[in-house]
């Protein structure tokens, strides 16, 4: 990298595209981490009026199982493309 500046290359169309994409992707991830954020205060606030208690570790269990599949999937798929990309039949 050395001394190249972050704004170098902005004349290229193509990675300013990917760049473009990079950062929509980034403003939709920080979006959905603040309406989670919101949906779990939600869920604070009703299991305190409910008299729940604040912690389910069954739950946390099942959650971490699935996202854990998620990532396995998504890591899946991109090895998959990647090969595909480099490897086409």
């Amino acid at each position: 990298m050395g001394d190249e500046s972050a704004s170098e290359h902005t004349d290229d169309p193509t990675l300013a595209a990917y760049r473009q994409s990079i950062d929509n992707i980034d403003a939709a991830i920080i979006f959905m981490l603040a309406e989670r954020f919101k949906v779990t205060q939600r869920v604070g606030r009703y299991k305190a009026k409910a008299q729940l208690p604040p912690a389910d570790p069954g739950r946390e269990e099942q959650q971490i199982a699935r996202l854990r599949t998620l990532a396995q999937a998504a890591v899946i798929q991109h090895h998959e493309q990647l090969r595909d990309d480099v490897w086409p039949q």
